[in-house]
C-alpha cells in the first residue's frame, strides 16, 4: 500500500512513516500514486482536498486535535475517517494491511 503523509510537522511525519514501514507501506510522493493518504484537518482547504481525494476513489484517514471537533466531523462528512491526533497513529496501522 502507498501512502502520502500529507502533513508539514515533521517529527509528526517522520512517527507516521515509522507506522507505514512497520506495517509493510510504501511512502507516495504525491497524490495520484497513493492508495491512502494521512492529511491534517487543519491544513488550509483540507476538507475541499478530502471531497477531491473520496471523489477519486482514494481513501483518506486525517487527524486533528480533538478541540477541532467541527473539522474533524466536517473531514468525516466529505468521506474520511477522521480521528483526534491522539490515535492517528493506531488508525494507520489498521488501515495498513499487512501480509505475512
Amino acid at each position: 500500500m502507498k501512502v502520502l503523509l500529507a502533513t508539514r510537522e515533521l517529527v509528526f511525519r517522520s512517527k507516521l512513516g515509522a507506522v507505514v514501514r512497520e506495517r509493510g507501506g510504501e511512502l507516495a510522493r504525491d497524490e495520484e500514486s497513493s492508495d491512502l493518504v494521512v492529511l491534517d484537518v487543519e491544513a488550509p482547504g483540507a476538507v475541499e482536498r478530502i471531497r477531491g481525494l473520496v471523489q477519486q476513489g482514494v481513501t483518506v484517514l486525517a487527524f486533528g486535535p480533538h478541540v477541532r471537533a467541527e473539522l474533524l466531523r466536517a473531514a468525516r462528512e466529505a468521506g474520511a475517517t477522521a480521528v483526534p491526533n491522539s490515535q492517528v497513529e493506531d488508525a494507520l496501522r489498521q488501515a495498513i494491511f499487512h501480509e505475512p
